[in-house]
């Protein structure tokens, strides 16, 4: 289950990290998943709770070629695109460990810089109001794609995989814990119950 997430702390500094102050990295901050930082955060946190992000909705739009693919056969997985709404976790983190916690995030989320650090606001699911990191997909980058078919998303995942294993069980992961929140993501459940239905 989660944990009771406190009261939402105001964040100070900016997405690129100048933050400019010791009072300042000793400030609580948030973190909104949508992807497989729900499942593999990768950080140390004080909370984990279900929230929503307003303005933008979960799509399978990067082309992986790292993590869940290759440059030969990539992968597709997450991002964020304006519009509309996405729900998902919200970790709060110890603004001690602000530095080496958005040092991770960098080098883990902006390893091609196909995602843009923004910090928006979230909504956790008992009503608190507060400001998160997150990632965004960038449009203009190489490895963005419009993909609206869902059998050609389920075939470039079902084929691709990379570092950090199949691209399918990245989608698989995504679903399942999605729904272990009480999230239902239509394109998310359509795409694994796809994949299902062509492991079985």
């Amino acid at each position: 289950m989660f944990a009771d997430e406190g009261a939402c702390p105001t964040i100070l500094g900016s997405p690129r990290g100048e933050e400019g102050g010791r009072a300042q990295t000793q400030v609580d901050f948030w973190v909104f998943a949508y992807g497989s930082l729900i499942w593999n955060p990768g950080f140390a946190y004080l909370a984990r709770v279900p929230a929503r992000l307003g303005g933008y909705h979960r799509r399978y739009c990067i082309r992986s070629q790292i993590y869940r693919g290759t440059p030969e056969i990539p992968g597709l997985v997450l991002g964020l695109q304006r519009g509309g709404e996405c729900e998902g976790v919200a970790y709060r983190v110890s603004g001690a460990l602000r530095d080496p916690t958005m040092q991770y995030l960098r080098a883990r989320e902006l390893i091609t810089d196909v995602y843009l650090e923004t910090l928006a606001p979230i909504e956790t699911r008992d009503g608190q109001r507060c400001d998160a990191y997150t990632y965004v997909a960038d449009p203009a980058h190489e490895q963005f794609v419009a993909e609206d078919d869902d059998e050609a998303v389920v075939e470039a995942i079902a084929r691709a995989s990379g570092i950090s294993g199949a691209n399918a069980e990245y989608a698989l992961n995504t679903a399942a814990n999605l729904a272990a929140i009480g999230v239902y993501d239509a394109l998310v459940e359509r795409v694994a119950a796809a994949l299902r239905r062509r492991a079985a």
